[in-house]
């Protein structure tokens, strides 16, 4: 049974990966356990408790992203990130806004196929293993009996002769067996039947959503044209994965997964609206991007309150999605999205900038930090890594200083400066095999000073 975490356990999981940013992790973390609150009530009940979408504002690279994303990993809900601006694009005949509900429905599919082919995986691969078996050995012939043996004789050596041979073929198949698990026959040709693609790619209807229209073009065709199949050589090992992926498709039910996944997008599923604040103007008297920016919210404003989306798996209710909304709002403010959208979005926090003490923190605490990757990746090459406190240091002083002097980016900031430090180690690593480096105050120095000495910052803007 899957734990379902209190908030205090989802925080304790956010912590492990983003740094600080206490405030806006309790209001996801409350959010989270709203959800398994509710459906402790009655059905009628629950379906009058909404959720309580976030608005994040803050700068970019301090965790909004992030935040979201490991919440829905930890929940294991449906979860996509959708730009705002993008729906504003080519004067607002875009991609429509339902679009992403489409786009979340795909994804828990996906998610759910990608979960059940591992549940199925064992069973498919012996079946896919005795199909090759199949293909490289023909069946036992039964031995011909003279007609001169009289007719009992003649039955009692072709039974011997259907039973040895069985032996024989079976003991024949057992070793072919082996030889192919060893990778042996993976260059070997056989012929599989493959199904060719009846109905050729439409490229006519190219810019036009069928899926939108309520119409599955490819299915309502596939219905009319039989598939055709054809004998195709391949090697073994080809062969083997188009068998495996064909055993695991007879093995998955994709209509209840396409039910199963309807449930949980509307149960469950989260969809992060990035830059929310570049949609956020008011209609201006004249033409302009204003009207644009308008329309989309005004587009939003119905999946966020909570309707019902057509999508190819059938009708998706969005009332119940969890809508996280984020941007910085360094030019517009969210006092200028449209008062029926602020009144979506009733969770308001405001993440803080990184100082200088969390970047260092960023540096050695998460799981996924980028110390630990760095050592990782040049430990593949037999390449032992070290930083030393004051390198850590320096290289968050760096950061936060050319975050100050440079553009904003948060912890972003960090991969620059790391990359560009290591940058001549990353390129040597092949060839130092055995050696221990250890990166100290001095070399970060020796690295980053000398650009920022004289003002050429190129190589650490993004």
């Amino acid at each position: 049974m899957k734990h379902i975490f209190t908030p205090k356990e989802t925080i304790a999981f956010l912590d492990e990966y983003i740094i600080g940013q206490q405030e806006a992790k309790r209001a996801v973390a409350i959010a989270l356990r709203n959800r398994w609150r509710r459906k402790q009530l009655s059905e009628e009940l629950q379906a009058e408790i909404l959720p309580k979408n976030i608005l994040m504002i803050g700068p970019t690279g301090v965790g909004k992203t992030e935040i979201a994303r490991r919440l829905a990993q930890m929940a294991d809900a449906p979860f996509i990130k959708v730009e705002a601006s993008k729906f504003t694009e080519v004067g607002y005949v875009g991609r429509d806004v339902e679009s992403m509900i489409r786009d979340l429905v795909r994804q828990a599919v996906s998610d759910l196929k990608e979960e059940k082919r591992r549940e199925v995986e064992e069973r498919a691969r012996e079946a896919a293993e005795n199909k090759i078996l199949d293909l490289l050995l023909p069946s036992v012939p039964v031995r011909d009996i003279s007609d001169e043996k009289t007719a009992e004789e003649n039955d009692e050596k072709a039974l011997d002769a259907g039973e040895n041979g069985t032996v024989r073929f079976q003991n024949t198949r057992e070793r072919f067996r082996e030889m192919f698990r060893a990778g042996k026959l993976d260059e070997k040709e056989v012929e599989y039947q493959i199904q060719a693609p009846a109905i050729p790619q439409m490229g006519v209807l190219s810019n036009v959503s069928l899926e939108e229209m309520g119409i599955d073009f490819q299915e309502m065709l596939s219905g009319l044209m039989p598939q055709k199949k054809k004998r195709s050589k391949m090697k073994v090992r080809d062969a083997y994965e188009r068998i495996l992926d064909d055993e695991i498709e007879k093995l998955i039910d994709t209509e209840a997964i396409a039910v199963e996944a309807k449930r949980r997008v509307e149960e469950s599923g989260i969809i992060f609206i990035d830059e929310i604040d570049k949609i956020a103007g008011r209609e201006s008297k004249g033409a302009g991007p204003d009207v644009s920016r308008e329309g989309v919210q005004r587009d939003l404003l119905p999946i966020v309150e909570g309707s019902s989306v057509y999508t190819k798996f059938g009708f998706v209710k969005t009332d119940h999605i969890l809508f996280i909304a984020a941007g910085a709002f360094t030019v517009s403010k969210p006092s200028d999205l449209i008062p029926e959208l602020q009144g979506r979005f009733p969770i308001r926090v405001e993440l803080q900038s990184l100082s200088e003490e969390e970047f260092v923190r960023i540096l050695k605490e998460p799981k996924n930090s980028l110390i630990l990757q760095y050592t990782a990746l040049l430990g593949t090459e037999g390449v032992t890594l070290s930083f030393s406190d004051d390198a850590i240091k320096r290289l968050s002083h760096f950061a936060h200083r050319l975050n100050g002097e440079v553009e904003e980016i948060g912890a972003r900031r960090l991969y620059t400066v790391m990359e560009h430090v290591l940058s001549d180690l990353s390129f040597e690593a092949s060839d130092m095999a055995g050696h221990h480096v250890e990166i100290t105050a001095e070399f970060v120095d020796e690295k980053v000073l000398p650009l920022i000495g004289d003002s050429d910052l190129n190589s650490f803007i993004l």
